[in-house]
């Protein structure tokens, strides 16, 4: 019983830090997503600079929808 308990314990723990890597990568694609959206920053980009910066956000998000499974390491990289 002590072992499952162990078990259990490192098991969660590891479910912890993905779901915390995913939402912290979720949370910064739509930060900044919304910050390229701001009328201040969006006047100081470039239209190329704008293009890039919104072409990786929806890589991203894409890649966040299609890899739920993926571990910790694969959403903080």
């Amino acid at each position: 019983m002590v072992q499952e308990d162990k078990k259990y314990k490192l098991e969660d723990k590891e479910h912890k830090k993905k779901v915390e890597a995913k939402n912290a990568l979720e949370n910064y694609a739509y930060n900044l997503s919304n910050t390229i959206k701001d009328d201040k920053i969006a006047s100081k980009l470039g239209a190329t600079d704008k293009k890039k910066i919104k072409d990786a956000i929806d890589q991203a998000i894409q890649w966040l929808d299609g890899n739920h499974l993926a571990e910790a390491y694969e959403f903080e990289d």
